[in-house]
């Protein structure tokens, strides 16, 4: 069994498969790994690309069935100690994961560790927040289009959730939950999953001491309208399942909208 798994869900973004596979082999992790894409049934040539590298396990599936599901597959391909689940869109640089993973290590309470996340420019990503809810949401959208995001993503703490863009879980802890939540196709998915983890008593890390970029949002440009629907939906199915009370009112509000 490898000390750590490194999963890469994809869809029709094969530019953005081959940078990140290309940083995690210009400056590979110490620590023992293995790597596995699971390509959500791309018409780009994904697949051809990322099997260019011999030590990278390529599962190609048949239909592009959602971001949760295709992350469940790929814990199940390879026995490791840790999983990080890591979007196509991000550039890791030399040492991060190792550093990540040292993170995890130091405290046996942490289950989840999240890193700082930067676009292309240095500019830093609001990549953690607390537990959904209609309030915190809304704080949520403030936060991230205010000046305050450098000064957030600089600060160690521990979140409800942090981003699946990068996300270090220890296997048992997955495990335990029984992986992320297939209900949701994309989005949010990562929240819940951090939700179910501490439930168990578990606590989940943000760290700006490891950076990594991420190029967002490359997938979800290729289709659009078909993003947003699964947004939607993802965003029903979370509250359905954590505040019923309030599916209803988000139901009733996306119909005013136009958007159900």
């Amino acid at each position: 069994m490898s000390a750590l798994a490194i999963v890469v869900v994809s869809y029709n973004a094969r530019a953005d498969l081959e940078r990140c596979l290309e940083s995690l082999h210009a400056a590979p992790p110490q620590v023992g790994h293995e790597i596995v894409v699971i390509d959500n049934h791309s018409s780009d040539g994904s697949v051809e690309a990322a099997g260019r590298w011999p030590d990278v396990k390529v599962i190609a599936l048949d239909t592009n069935i959602g971001f949760a599901r295709a992350n469940n597959i790929g814990l199940r391909a390879i026995g490791s100690v840790n999983v990080l689940l890591l979007n196509s869109d991000t550039i890791v640089p030399a040492g991060a994961i190792d550093r990540l993973v040292a993170e995890l290590d130091r405290q046996s309470d942490v289950a989840i560790v999240g890193p700082r996340l930067v676009d292309g420019s240095g500019r830093a990503e609001l990549s953690f927040g607390r537990m959904i809810t209609p309030l915190n949401e809304l704080r949520q959208k403030r936060l991230t289009r205010s000046a305050k995001v450098e000064g957030l993503t600089r600060e160690r703490h521990y979140p409800d959730w942090v981003t699946g863009a990068c996300l270090l879980v220890r296997r048992a802890d997955a495990e335990a939950v029984g992986g992320l939540d297939e209900r949701f196709f994309m989005y949010t998915e990562d929240v819940d999953f951090c939700a179910a983890v501490r439930a168990r008593g578990r606590r989940v890390l943000f760290t700006p001491d490891v950076e990594i970029v991420h190029l967002r949002g490359r997938s979800a440009a290729s289709a659009p309208a078909a993003t947003n629907a699964a947004y939607r939906r993802s965003r029903i199915a979370f509250y359905e399942k954590h505040h019923p009370r309030w599916a209803p009112v988000l139901k009733l509000y996306l119909r005013i909208r136009g958007q159900m």
